[in-house]
């Protein structure tokens, strides 16, 4: 039996459609969801209309966006990819051209560079942003001053429970 027989041009073919396949690839199961004007699609870092998104962005480890409402209030919108676990406050505008969410004592500072999570003047984390969409902050902000207190917010946080995360917002992998 030659080594050309009808077994052997069946595996060449489905080795040829394989090939095929992953020549026009496959969407990494890592990549960030869609994302459009109001952030990320299907997920809670997202504004909902009226609202407008500032910026939106995203970590290895955190996807976050900051919306406007139409009277100009900011909201900060974060996601743990690892878990979807969300965080949905008020924000306000630093001085350095970044946005700062505040929660229980840890604030959430982000800038076109990076998510900085502090408590009082310690830095918890710093997580280098991988994707950014909104206006470029300058670089020395995030990694050298400590994050600025917010001004005390007359909008009170959400106290609804958030429903469970969205298809998202449900990480793949360790980071």
């Amino acid at each position: 039996m030659s080594s050309s027989g009808p077994c052997t041009r069946r595996v060449t073919v489905a080795a040829a459609a394989c090939w095929a396949l992953l020549a026009i690839g496959a969407p990494s199961a890592f990549a960030d969801p869609a994302t459009d004007a109001l952030g990320f699609v299907d997920s809670t870092a997202r504004c909902a209309a009226p609202d407008t998104a500032v910026v939106f962005g995203s970590t290895a480890t955190s996807r976050v966006a900051i919306c406007k409402t139409p009277s100009g209030k900011y909201e900060y919108r974060g996601v743990r990819i690892s878990d979807g676990a969300k965080l949905v406050v008020p924000a306000s505008a630093s001085s350095d051209g970044g946005f700062v969410g505040e929660d229980d004592g840890i604030t959430y500072t982000v800038t076109s560079n990076s998510l900085v999570v502090s408590e009082g003047n310690q830095v918890i984390r710093t997580e280098p942003m991988v994707y950014f969409h909104g206006p470029k902050t300058p670089a020395a902000s995030a990694a050298t001053s400590a994050p600025a207190a917010p001004p005390p917010s007359t909008t009170p946080a959400p106290t609804t429970p958030l429903p469970p995360p969205l298809p998202a917002e449900v990480g793949g992998g360790k980071h």
